[in-house]
């Protein structure tokens, strides 16, 4: 991790894709709360060093922020409060409890008074039905902070190899930090990562085992044409993230999140006569294209939902769902980042993350102009 201190604190924190972004642009996380214990495992494990919170923000107080930075002065607030409310794939339900928690990021803002803030959601926040939300929401933040137009970003664009588009809100302080616009965050690099680039390098998935401490462990094979992405993947991260078995292992060229899914031989078949780019007639699956994209991948729910698993995107040329460490890549996350023994909640903690490419690519920004801040409010001292 970079010696910084910048600091930002993480709310609806999930497994950690957004605060990921957040360390890899230079910031240090010193709080992340989410109130998934099963989600957050998998924080804990990849941010050794943060202050990981198992807690209900519509709940949390000045009082609890005051225990919890124990005079700690933070820089900025990142979080994507629960978007299925919100979502174009289910019934955007208005009585739906979550959608209050949209407000409760901003409550939670004022407390805590960053310098700036994001805020990450589903594209279909801004829908007719939903966008008064947001907009009633944003009344509840401090009048000092000046909130910028909600941008909507496409993963693609940054470099990831999925077509995943969300809304971003981000709000400043104009006295502490130097002015934001829109254009600051636009992606410049034009860089498109295919699904080739992204999972070609990886091992055939194997057998599940009954262990359910086991992370499903498999090497790398040998492989001398590495895409550029693949090499960004494989690389251990700075001191200070990770957890220790997972540096260990990737030092032996070992990688989590290989376990199977069984098929009927009828599925198999299907699956095998489905053409890439298409979509599967019966489990509404679509078979991923090398040279293309990954499309969003979708959380499924919880168990206070159904447990419901949501579809996943079919492998390029097996015929077979992709794997834990498939969709972690296509999501872009490395291999250092362990999820969880189940296939399942991994696939929830990527399905519900930001993509940390995105996120390090807008914290990046902020984390420039946040020094130049900072180097100009010394020098007028």
């Amino acid at each position: 991790m970079m010696k910084s201190n910048s600091i930002i604190v993480d709310l609806f924190c999930g497994c950690g894709g957004f605060g990921l972004g957040a360390e890899l642009a230079g910031f240090r996380t010193i709080a992340a709360v989410d109130i998934d214990p099963t989600l957050q495992s998998a924080y804990k494990r990849n941010f050794p060093k943060t202050h990981v919170l198992n807690g209900d923000l519509s709940q949390l107080n000045k009082e609890s922020w005051r225990m919890i930075l124990n005079g700690v002065k933070v820089d900025g607030v990142i979080g994507g409060p629960p978007c299925q409310g919100y979502s174009r794939m289910g019934k955007s339900d208005k009585k739906d409890p979550r959608r209050t928690l949209l407000g409760h990021f901003f409550r939670n803002v004022n407390i805590i008074n960053p310098k700036f803030f994001i805020m990450e959601n589903v594209e279909g926040l801004m829908d007719e039905r939903n966008v008064y939300e947001l907009e009633n929401a944003v009344k509840i933040l401090d009048k000092k902070y000046q909130v910028l137009e909600p941008m909507i970003v496409d993963s693609s664009l940054y470099g990831a190899p999925t077509k995943r588009k969300r809304v971003i809100l981000i709000g400043y302080d104009p006295k502490r930090l130097f002015s934001l616009t829109t254009d600051d965050f636009q992606p410049r690099n034009g860089l498109k990562t295919t699904v080739r680039d992204a999972i070609s390098d990886l091992a055939s998935p194997i057998t599940q085992s009954k262990d359910k401490e086991d992370f499903g462990w498999e090497e790398y094979p040998e492989n001398n044409e590495l895409s550029a992405y693949a090499q960004r993947m494989r690389t251990l991260p700075s001191k200070g993230l990770g957890w220790n078995e997972s540096l260990e292992k990737l030092s032996n060229g070992f990688v989590s999140g290989y376990f199977d899914t069984k098929h009927t031989a009828a599925v198999k078949k299907r699956y095998a006569e489905t053409e890439p780019g298409m979509v599967d007639k019966v489990s509404r699956a679509k078979k991923l294209a090398w040279d293309g994209l990954c499309p969003t991948l979708r959380a499924g729910t919880g168990a206070d939902k159904g447990s419901h698993q949501a579809v996943r995107p079919l492998h390029p040329s097996q015929s077979r769902v992709i794997t834990v460490r498939e969709a972690a890549r296509l999501q872009g996350f490395p291999d250092w980042f362990v999820f969880h023994p189940t296939k399942w909640h991994s696939f929830r903690m990527i399905g519900n993350s930001v993509s940390p490419i995105v996120s390090q690519s807008i914290l990046s920004v902020i984390y420039k102009i946040l020094k130049q801040s900072k180097k100009s409010k010394v020098a007028s001292l």
